[in-house]
């Protein structure tokens, strides 16, 4: 199902063409796609080795080369595997948008709720964010999610006026409030992923093996990475990861306010397109109001 106005339907025929036209030497390898949750972008992978990655609709067009630009940059400074870019597709036969080639990483999405060693990803989710926040940000883009909560509380409270009935709207616009009290970030622009969610996070043995996506990746407030200790980890090993990424009242504040309108926002959007995304929204909004009880 499409979820976004101008996607193109994109599948492994169209994938063969693209891949025979522009990198002939890759054209005998198989292609199969991945099934993902993914909204941005449709993802096949291309032999044993390598992994396509093509935009679904306009407004992930522009992630590609910000990927392209930035992940040698980051990606050799972190502790965990990221997306190596091996080459650049252009337009071609059935398709108008650039698109990448990527070297395929090992490992699977965690799976929220069954986590097999959450208290090690916790720690390893916090190195990660640790080492990004340490690059240096010169030159670095801004940040997708690096601006001030408040910048989103219109739009907020509009997917909240959506969701009346669904959810408990009383509380959740007091739990965002709340957020949007905490003290603006005053500190210099740090490098932050922005969308740590489990689709974006590999694991093997249910340790952190690598972070894909990132089409999102910019300087501002960093507090956006805290997202993932809502999205997937559980309460008992939010405590570990808070005090790993060694946090204060403010940011921790400013990352709950952070899952919390992420999730309010997509929900009423990707309600009957998109289930397994509507369904952690439904899981972080729970965990957040759980919190405040």
């Amino acid at each position: 199902m499409k979820m976004r106005e101008g996607e193109r339907d994109i599948d492994v025929p169209l994938v063969r063409r693209l891949i025979a036209e522009q990198f002939p030497q890759w054209a005998g390898l198989p292609v199969e796609r991945l099934e993902s949750s993914g909204t941005e972008n449709a993802m096949f992978r291309l032999g044993a080795d390598l992994v396509v990655r093509l935009p679904r609709h306009p407004g992930a067009v522009d992630d590609v080369r910000h990927e392209q630009r930035w992940l040698p940059r980051l990606g050799p400074r972190l502790p965990f595997a990221t997306p190596e870019p091996l080459a650049l597709g252009g337009p071609g036969t059935g398709f108008v948008w650039p698109w990448s080639v990527y070297r395929w990483l090992q490992g699977g999405n965690p799976v929220v709720g069954a986590l097999t060693e959450p208290e090690l990803l916790a720690k390893d989710l916090a190195a990660f964010i640790g080492a990004l926040r340490r690059i240096d940000p010169d030159g670095g883009p801004p940040g997708y999610r690096g601006a001030p909560l408040a910048d989103r509380d219109e739009e907020m409270r509009a997917a909240v006026a959506q969701l009346d009935g669904r959810v408990d709207t009383a509380a959740v616009t007091a739990r965002w409030e709340e957020a949007l009290r905490a003290p603006e970030y005053a500190g210099p622009p740090v490098w932050a992923h922005g969308d740590l969610m489990a689709g974006n996070l590999l694991v093997t043995g249910g340790r952190l093996a690598g972070v894909i996506d990132f089409g999102t990746v910019g300087v501002g407030d960093p507090a956006v990475d805290l997202i993932t200790a809502w999205c997937l980890l559980p309460a008992a090993a939010r405590g570990l990861f808070r005090e790993a990424v060694d946090v204060d009242e403010a940011e921790w504040a400013r990352g709950r306010g952070w899952a919390l309108s992420i999730a309010v926002i997509a929900l009423p959007y990707y309600w009957h397109t998109n289930p397994p995304v509507a369904a952690n929204a439904r899981h972080v909004i729970g965990e957040i109001l759980a919190e405040a009880g």
